[in-house]
């Protein structure tokens, strides 16, 4: 503190020396008294002055309204919609930084977190998982608003800090050909008669095909969805998705015909002529994406979670599998496993695996996959036994645990709520086998019980990940080997990350 209170002293009246840089992308400074000051478009070491909006006892909030020195690590924003002037987007909140000091960030948030809320430093820190900067949002939900003042329809991002709809004509961390559908489809839904009963369209992106979900409140007439069609027509790209109230209503505006019973043909037919009878109609065809390495294809609804950046996700299971290196007399388990994105990877692999999922919809889709999976893998590669079960995982117990059975290698890739009962259950059996005076009594079937010998642990919230690992590693017997950051999202402030946890030594 007495170093940044003698800078403080040095600098012209009102001028802030930015040290830092928060996970929300606001410059970190201090007044000559010590109060901090939280910067919205500083960036750390710059010299700058702001105009404050918001004061509390021990911190102000500001914005930047002058660079007197400017940081190496400014760049000029990708995208002509982000900023801090009124109406800018508040899709991303890093644009004006270096895409390399954004992973640099990220990976200080990591290490700050583990330390701090978990008191766990790993041995070893990953290089940061990288890919595209722009193009990369493969998933969205973009807001849809009728302006009656404008007379004209938004569709976008909300404005930072606002409720309105950004009057976004580009947006560059879409898939190009997306961002180049923002315009047509303003124009598309200001021609409906529901444009004022349609809040929002999602986005999904497969490998070939582009999912848009319309979210209508009321029932859509002929003529709009005429138009709907029309528009896949011209855009042959996207596949019309419909969503009257809740996500299990979605469902395709024209579902495929069931295939025709086959006829004989008094004549041989033209193979040109039947390969223009069998074109696919505009937007057909199945929504999925591919995993190469592994000769994995992944179908998914729409309203499915899938990673929003396939390029990361296809590195994210690579590394994964790597780390966690199952080999082919092991049983590994997949927590929390979704759609299989993992567990089908993991059965290229290993001798048995069970993916397990708290929605009994998504084992009925994982199930589903990997039994298409199966009949489609590459000569010389198989799918190994693969089970899947239905699981509250936020209910876990060491009964319910000891249940699984022995697993010498777990994947966990929680939500943001992390996997607390799941690492609580485990430390329980661990002090359970330790024994003592205070141990808890092991649970039936637990004598002959083993923890798994290594957990790869990939997460969407560092804060949830630190508090699992304090759990892991302070009361479950492990020590994290290795952690490192996942720049998922770039020019965001989100933080992918993944952590491996190794049983220590008895």
């Amino acid at each position: 503190m007495t170093d940044t209170l003698s800078q403080n002293k040095t600098l012209p009246e009102g001028w802030l020396e930015v040290e830092s840089l928060d996970i929300d992308a606001q410059g970190v400074a201090h007044r000559p008294d010590g109060k901090v000051v939280f910067i919205e478009g500083a960036l750390p070491f710059e010299q700058v002055s702001a105009n404050v909006y918001r004061k509390k006892s021990n911190w102000e909030q500001a914005t930047v309204t002058q660079i007197h020195r400017e940081s190496s690590q400014r760049v000029r924003p990708g995208c002509p919609h982000f900023g801090l002037h009124a109406g800018a987007c508040g899709g991303c909140k890093m644009q004006h930084l270096h895409v390399g000091a954004q992973v640099a960030v990220k990976q200080r948030v990591l290490e700050d977190n583990l330390w701090h809320l978990g008191k766990v430093k790993a041995d070893n820190i990953l290089r940061p998982v990288e890919g595209p900067a722009w193009g990369y949002r493969y998933r969205a939900r973009l807001s849809v608003r009728y302006v009656h003042k404008k007379g004209e329809v938004l569709v976008g991002f909300h404005e930072r800090k606002s409720s309105y709809v950004a009057d976004m004509k580009v947006c560059h961390v879409l898939p190009p050909h997306v961002s180049a559908l923002l315009m047509p489809l303003r124009a598309l839904i200001f021609s409906l008669d529901a444009r004022e009963t349609c809040p929002q369209i999602e986005l999904a992106c497969g490998d070939a095909v582009t999912a848009l979900v319309l979210r209508h409140l009321a029932p859509l007439s002929a003529g709009d969805l005429a138009k709907l069609r029309a528009f896949a027509v011209a855009h042959p790209e996207v596949q019309w998705w419909l969503q009257p109230k809740g996500p299990e209503t979605v469902q395709l505006l024209d579902p495929p015909a069931p295939p025709a019973p086959p006829t004989v043909r008094a004549e041989p037919v033209d193979a040109h002529q039947q390969a223009q009878g069998e074109r696919l109609s505009p937007g057909a065809g199945p929504l999925n994406y591919s995993l190469p390495e592994f000769g994995i294809t992944m179908p998914f609804k729409p309203t499915d979670f899938t990673q929003v950046n396939p390029h990361i996700n296809r590195v994210l299971v690579l590394r994964a599998l790597r780390l966690l290196d199952a080999q082919r007399h092991e049983r590994v388990i997949d927590w929390f496993c979704g759609l299989g994105n993992f567990t089908l990877p993991i059965a290229t692999q290993a001798r048995e695996v069970l993916g397990i999922e708290g929605s009994e919809a998504l084992v009925v889709r994982s199930r589903e996959n990997y039994d298409k999976n199966k009949a489609l893998v590459p000569v010389g590669r198989s799918l190994f036994a693969t089970e899947f079960k239905a699981r509250n995982l936020f209910e876990m117990t060491p009964h319910l645990l000891v249940q699984d059975g022995v697993a010498d290698k777990w994947l966990v890739d929680p939500p943001r709520e992390g996997a607390f009962a799941l690492a609580k259950a485990l430390a329980e059996l661990h002090h359970a086998r330790q024994g003592g005076p205070d141990a808890p009594p092991l649970p039936e079937g637990a004598q002959h019980w083993t923890p798994p010998r290594r957990i790869v642990y990939v997460s969407c919230n560092p804060a949830t990940l630190a508090r699992d690992a304090g759990l892991l590693v302070h009361q479950a017997g492990y020590r994290c080997s290795f952690a490192g950051v996942v720049n998922m999202f770039p020019h965001t402030a989100h933080v992918e990350s993944m952590a491996v946890f190794d049983l220590e030594a008895v």
